[in-house]
């Protein structure tokens, strides 16, 4: 999915002043009088039509941003793996979505995924089925595809993608650190120095492509990202030319004896002066890695202590982050979640052995998915730290659940338990469920650090 309104975006576009839309478009006569259903033709979207799926795209999120370069947004794309919702009568795109080719962390390991992204719709065609019809499309073609057992998004509107299946699997901590927040020491600091820089994509893809992919493996929810023009699309900084804020800046931490770079952070700061006259401005980390806790002290000793600021936000790190752990006073940074990872399995038996679980499991699942009937049935999954299989069984179900309850446990973070008791997993062998939740859960909490 797009990333939410307001998220600092290498995609965002906006068409400049006097082109008009790629498709003229008549808004009916009584608003209040819902539109027809109707069935769009789904056909790929080539990277000639890039207008076309930009106009769709400043449609539907709204960005109010001038106009800015979208090459970096369209050289990420996989354009085999874009397409378009087309009407007639007269022909005109209606919505757009598109996919990268991820790896996902799970617990012991990787998983291919399909990444969902850029999905929007026109608004005159809301409400239409446009957005049913895109998604099972795209729900189908992956799983024709045979690669990619698991699927994943972020979630502009959180209510919608349950129903295609789409589990919460993984949540964001936000904080707001006071500056000067006291942190607590840890060892190693001392062999690290920290370099601030202005970001160039020349200078620092390579290097924040490697740190982050070393961190992949650290953490379940972390995704890959493949394609060299990828990092650069995160790494483009139109942003300041027309918001007047301060260009993207980059915080890396260097280890002195090998010259590795062990984390890093892109933030802007943006001043501010208080009733009183006094500096009140604020740092935003918009994505930051670390490999260590060393360097975490160090990332984010020095990102709190800014000269003429008086906070430093942070809005994409995970329920268990070391940040949250060193701080003195954690209450002070006034923590709060949110959603991170929907992640949705397209392939039962696949998915469920493609991790590995805390404890041996042997647990039977009925399953309900309406948009794949393959994967509904009974699934017996046996496994533990070592590896799993899942297989089809005629024996009686120990646990029934939606597929949806199953992304959302199989991260690691949701726990089977939690969701039984909201109800949303019916348990017909008590005795199975905690062995069960145990089995599925990470030792680290998940966390997704590439909005995508």
């Amino acid at each position: 999915m797009r990333r939410t309104p307001g998220a600092t975006a290498p995609w965002r576009y906006s068409r400049a002043p006097g082109d008009g839309p790629p498709y003229d478009r008549d808004v009916p006569a009584n608003p209040i009088t819902p539109a027809p259903p109707v069935t769009p033709e789904i056909r790929p979207l080539p990277r000639e039509d890039s207008s076309a799926l930009l106009d769709i795209d400043q449609w539907a999120f709204i960005d109010e941003e001038a106009e800015r370069d979208p090459t970096p947004a369209l050289d990420a794309l996989e354009w085999d793996r874009t397409f378009g919702a087309w009407l007639t009568q007269p022909e005109r795109l209606a919505g757009v979505y598109a996919a990268y080719s991820l790896d996902l962390t799970v617990p012991g390991g990787s998983v291919p995924c399909a990444g969902l992204t850029w999905v929007g719709v026109h608004p005159q065609d809301r409400r239409r089925g446009v957005l049913t019809a895109m998604m099972r499309h795209h729900l189908r073609s992956v799983v024709d595809r045979g690669t990619e057992p698991v699927g994943a998004l972020w979630a502009a509107e959180t209510a919608i993608y349950g129903r295609f299946g789409y589990g919460l699997a993984s949540r964001n901590l936000w904080l707001t650190v006071p500056r000067g927040a006291e942190l607590r020491d840890v060892p190693g600091t001392d062999r690290l120095r920290v370099r601030m820089e202005r970001v160039n994509p020349d200078v620092h893809a390579d290097l924040i492509r490697s740190c982050y992919a070393a961190s992949l493996p650290l953490r379940p929810g972390n995704v890959s990202r493949r394609r060299a023009e990828v990092t650069r699309a995160v790494l483009d900084d139109q942003l300041a030319t027309h918001r007047g804020v301060e260009g993207m800046r980059v915080l890396l931490v260097e280890d002195l004896d090998t010259g590795r770079i062990r984390g890093y952070a892109l933030f802007r700061r943006k001043a501010h002066w208080g009733d009183g006259g006094g500096p009140d401005g604020t740092v935003t980390v918009h994505e930051s890695v670390v490999l260590d806790a060393a360097a975490a002290r160090v990332l984010w000793g020095r990102l709190s202590d800014l000269d003429l600021m008086a906070k430093t936000v942070t809005d994409q790190q995970p329920p268990d982050c070391e940040l949250l752990h060193l701080l003195v006073d954690p209450r002070g940074a006034a923590p709060s979640l949110t959603d991170n990872l929907w992640v949705r399995l397209l392939d039962v038996p696949a998915a469920l052995s493609a991790r590995r679980y805390a404890h041996p499991v042997d647990v039977t699942f009925a399953v309900r998915d309406p948009y794949l009937p393959e994967n509904e049935g009974s699934w017996r999954l046996t496994g533990g730290p070592d590896g799993a299989s899942c297989v089809r069984t005629k024996q009686d179900p120990d646990l029934t659940l939606d597929v949806r309850e199953l992304g959302a446990a199989y991260l690691g973070g949701e726990t089977l338990s939690a969701l039984a008791a909201a109800g949303l997993v019916e348990v017909n062998r008590p005795a199975a469920l905690v062995p069960a939740a145990t089995a599925f859960m990470s030792p680290t909490a998940p966390n997704c650090r590439w909005m995508f």
